[in-house]
């Protein structure tokens, strides 16, 4: 079954970014073609961090930039699906050597300090999986809004594979 319910709210509040949710953090398993990832994703589950606390209807969109970088617009309802929109923007660039798996993000003037590993994609670009070294996020991004039941219980399971604990994921709700 789907994590929803109170049973995903109960994880969602018991488990922080604290916690490591995976201990050995895999590299990413495939190349990425950054001009297919760019665009508007939605995030259909995440680990609970502090920068998105509280957060629904969670987006991501990413565009390349004249100067060779990638703009990063992250944007959530703040406090449920009616709450105030709220955007943190930001900027990221390519590890070299990484085949476009793994960018630096910096959201607070010239530091690069976010780590940001594709770790898995569809070959399509219909969905993703994002972590970083230490295992403490972890974001599971799809293109559409509400994916499919059997696309959710894919990706949860291809988490799971990837070393993930599971019972941390908190699903995030979208209009």
């Amino acid at each position: 079954m789907v994590i929803g319910g109170i049973g995903a709210l109960l994880a969602c509040a018991s488990n922080g970014a604290r916690k490591r949710g995976n201990e050995r953090v895999p590299e990413p398993s495939k190349a990425v073609d950054l001009d297919r990832y760019l665009g508007h994703w939605h995030e259909f589950a995440r680990y609970e961090n502090r920068f998105e606390r509280n957060c629904e209807a969670v987006t991501a969109n990413y565009a390349r930039r004249e100067d060779g970088l990638v703009s990063v617009i992250n944007g959530c309802r703040q406090g449920g699906l009616s709450g105030p929109y709220r955007s943190a923007e930001g900027r990221a660039k390519i590890v070299p050597g990484s085949s476009g798996t793994k960018l630096r993000v910096s959201f607070f003037g010239p530091f690069y300090t976010g780590d940001y590993w594709i770790l898995d994609h569809a070959d399509d670009y219909t969905w993703s999986i994002v972590g970083e070294p230490s295992g403490r996020y972890l974001w599971i991004l799809t293109r559409d809004a509400k994916p499919s039941s059997e696309l959710r219980r894919s990706l949860i399971a291809r988490t799971q594979a990837l070393g993930y604990d599971i019972a941390m994921l908190c699903e995030t709700q979208h209009a």
